[in-house]
């Protein structure tokens, strides 16, 4: 767009905030309503931390070929693998024991063993705390990835990006409160729906940024052939918000309008805000450095994979997911991996784990210990969450020679940032088939519990009413993990 244009946008900004004015009122007071029906707006307990990012490997990967230390793995590999029950698998039938392709090492004071392919976060692995004893409910990954997202393993449920939206709202009116930053190869299983707002108000959905594109926010701008001049831009606008205006008078509990009116002055003023976020430039270069981008992008294709292309494409996210919560973004998914099938593309390692998991490891280390360590030395760790998860494990045994099955039955998240003990908590058994102790486990639902409380949110009080039923991130359970506090 020109920029002869600019000018206007500021000048519709001022006029048309004024003629939204009594849309934004009725917002205002169908906020407060609901706050008066038992939803929040405010804080239960004083927060420990003011924003989450929360790094997603979809497709699913392996703890026992990362964080999780299996030497039991590595000393009888290729024998026979008997866990003392029937196995019933995603799609194979167990096959020998397997030991990790990866050597694992020593990191940190706590000498935390981690795999070859993960290196980069021994440099931060005294200020993380590892979690080997979640548990899933399926081995089918759209389910399995929702619930990871949203807390329900059925599609209809605000991600939980939007329930910290709806509870804490925005620090900056320039941005949305929750961002998500997919893969640049697509979406992963279930698409949308793992940052949808469901029967939220629709403002709280996740908005889609894809760094490193000409146009990383779709819609933002009309397309250059449009032959929009600024009176007619202006003149379109001025209408638009007349029948706006009549639809909300005649339709007053209606809130999809009041919605599309924020949306669109948040694109507004996105135009401006957006572009210096994603403008890492004038970055140092000892910050390009740390995570690991090239002068020259990835040198690749996007469909290609391979060591310096990941570290380039989830590091220029993890950089973008600092620069986002440093201007007051509340939420940030971070994706690696995508739903595109074959060639993998992501973390589903059926045919060959070591062909799939290092370049996609490699590059998601560098990124994530690069943006625990820049978060850090700008104080910002200390009141941030970062939250690691995928929607399940990976078998101890072999797939074929090469690969490995899905395994809900155990597997690693990890938490570092503001309110976090570091350290290793829960167990699984020798193999990694499951929780050590069968009767400690951690569900999805306490991360979840665990992440809200520390923003200083009930998990049990910040509900709506829906169909019925008071709905909320947890459903019916959670418990908030004290240990890791």
């Amino acid at each position: 767009m020109s920029n002869n244009l600019q000018p206007n946008r500021r000048t519709w900004l001022k006029q048309g905030i004024g003629g939204f004015a009594g849309l934004a009122l009725s917002d205002m007071l169908r906020k407060e309503k609901a706050v008066g029906a038992g939803a929040s707006t405010a804080f239960h307990h004083p927060p420990r931390v003011k924003r989450v990012v929360q790094l997603f490997m979809a497709g699913a990967a392996s703890h026992v070929d990362t964080f999780d230390h299996k030497p039991y793995l590595t000393k009888n590999h290729g024998d026979p693998w008997d866990p003392g029950e029937q196995v019933e698998l995603f799609q194979s039938t167990p096959g020998a024991t397997m030991g990790s392709p990866w050597k694992f090492r020593p990191y940190g004071d706590q000498g935390k063993m981690l795999s070859d392919i993960v290196a980069p976060l021994g440099k931060v692995a005294d200020q993380i705390a590892f979690v080997h004893n979640v548990v899933g409910k399926t081995g089918v990954h759209s389910q399995g990835t929702l619930l990871q997202t949203t807390g329900f393993n059925l599609p209809g449920f605000p991600s939980a990006g939007s329930w910290v939206s709806y509870g804490l709202g925005s620090e900056n009116d320039n941005l949305p409160s929750f961002v998500v930053l997919p893969d640049h190869r697509g979406l992963a299983s279930n698409g949308a729906k793992n940052w949808g707002s469901a029967f939220l108000p629709a403002e709280h959905q996740g908005t889609v940024i894809r760094p490193g594109r000409d146009d990383p926010i779709a819609n933002l701008f009309p397309p250059a052939d449009a032959n929009i001049d600024s009176a007619t831009e202006l003149a379109g606008r001025d209408a638009l918000a007349n029948l706006n205006q009549q639809y909300a008078q005649h339709r007053p509990e209606d809130d999809r309008l009041a919605a599309r009116v924020h949306a669109y002055q948040l694109a507004a003023a996105m135009q401006l805000s957006a572009t210096d976020a994603l403008d890492v430039s004038a970055e140092p270069q000892y910050i390009h450095d740390m995570y690991g981008l090239s002068p020259h992008g990835p040198g690749v294709a996007d469909d290609q994979i391979n060591v310096a292309a990941e570290t380039e494409f989830f590091g220029r996210k993890c950089l973008i997911a600092r620069r986002l919560l440093e201007r007051g973004v509340r939420f940030v998914q971070v994706w690696s991996g995508n739903d595109n099938g074959h060639p993998r593309r992501n973390w589903d390692s059926h045919e060959n784990v070591k062909r799939d998991h290092e370049p996609l490891a490699m590059g998601m280390a560098q990124g994530a210990s690069a943006l625990i360590q820049d978060l850090e030395q700008r104080g910002l760790l200390e009141d941030t969450l970062i939250l690691w998860t995928t929607e399940f494990g990976r078998m101890p045994c072999s797939q074929g020679s090469l690969g490995r099955d899905h395994n809900p039955f155990v597997f690693t998240n990890w938490m570092c940032g503001g309110g976090i003990r570091p350290g290793t908590y829960g167990e699984s058994d020798i193999w990694g088939y499951k929780p050590q102790e069968r009767n400690n486990k951690t569900e999805v639902y306490d991360i979840h519990a665990t992440v809200m409380h520390l923003l200083g949110v009930d998990h049990t009080r910040l509900s709506v009413r829906h169909n019925g039923i008071d709905r909320r991130l947890t459903d019916v359970h959670g418990r908030v993990l004290t240990d890791l506090l």
